[in-house]
């Protein structure tokens, strides 16, 4: 028997959001622990210029947390995953985007969850904080809220995401590598989808609550368009994408595109949810011709 506390490793992966990063890491140096556990920080700069590494060096000089800077040079989500699993130690790993920021309870609701249900992992909700007053459209639409569920619900693999996440250190011991490079975005889903599938069962945590820090250039409606349309070229990359899909985003443009003149009628929230809809069915289509006129790895506005 042991009284050793259990190990948590919080990964975060950042590109080029200083701002962000100095915000999130300052939240995460006073989270309750309620003596149940201990935790670090590793911090995966996925800028080749090291952006990142200012920022955690002078979190280091400050805090008693112990925090692990390292490089993954190669703009891809998957690899800076990957390398934030290889340089995690202990019981369990964390994620949290680094736009995003943890209520102080949230790591210890996260663990209890975990500890009460016995499963490989909890996830939790991730809420909108604007910085700024956004226009009525944007909030009218719910393009910046996500599902929620109740505590205790088992996810399916679509469900699944690593925003705000607390997995068993076990999972990646016969999964290499985790995440898979091929998806630009949905990386996530991907990893859940294979893990549920090996008999993995991750549940919902709803009061373990981390906040989306929503700048005023993500409902530009250019950014919003842009994010679609690398969304929907992504879904090729899932198993489960066929000749149904395929026949559903060719009926979906052309229908979605006659009723825009209807939906400006009734007002922009609803005529920017249909050229969003249209946008990420345009960008299935175009990359089953092989076009992809989203190059960059990331959409950051």
């Amino acid at each position: 028997m042991t009284n050793e506390l259990k190990h948590i490793s919080v990964c975060i992966c950042t590109y080029k959001r200083p701002e962000f990063l100095a915000r999130l890491l300052r939240e995460l140096r006073s989270l309750d622990t309620d003596g149940l556990f201990k935790y670090s920080m590793v911090v995966v700069d996925n800028d080749y210029l090291r952006s990142a590494e200012s920022i955690v060096t002078d979190f280091a000089a400050s805090s008693t947390i112990p925090i692990t800077y390292c490089e993954e040079p190669r703009q891809n989500i998957a690899l800076a995953r990957n390398k934030a699993v290889e340089n995690a130690g202990g019981d369990f790993v964390a994620f949290i985007d680094d736009d995003e920021f943890p209520t102080k309870h949230w790591l210890v609701t996260l663990f209890k969850a975990r500890e009460e249900y016995d499963v490989d992992g909890v996830l939790g909700p991730v809420r909108p904080h604007f910085e700024e007053v956004p226009p009525k459209w944007a909030v009218q639409g719910k393009f910046y809220e996500r599902p929620t569920y109740p505590t205790g619900f088992v996810i399916d693999w679509r469900k699944g995401r690593t925003g705000n996440v607390l997995l068993k250190s076990t999972l990646f011991a016969d999964e290499p590598p985790p995440f898979r490079p091929e998806f630009r975005t949905g990386e996530d889903q991907d990893f859940f989808r294979r893990m549920i599938d090996k008999g993995r069962v991750f549940i919902w945590c709803n009061e373990a609550v981390a906040y989306e820090v929503v700048p005023s250039v993500r409902w530009k409606r250019s950014y919003m368009l842009r994010k679609a349309l690398l969304r929907g070229a992504t879904t090729l990359v899932h198993p489960s994408f066929g000749a149904r899909d395929i026949v559903k985003s060719l009926i979906a443009v052309p229908l979605y595109t006659a009723l825009l003149p209807l939906a400006l009628v009734l007002g922009q929230c609803r005529f920017m949810t249909y050229l969003v809809k249209i946008f990420d069915h345009l960008g299935k289509l175009l990359a089953l011709l092989g076009v992809h006129p989203i190059k960059d790895p990331y959409v950051t506005g």
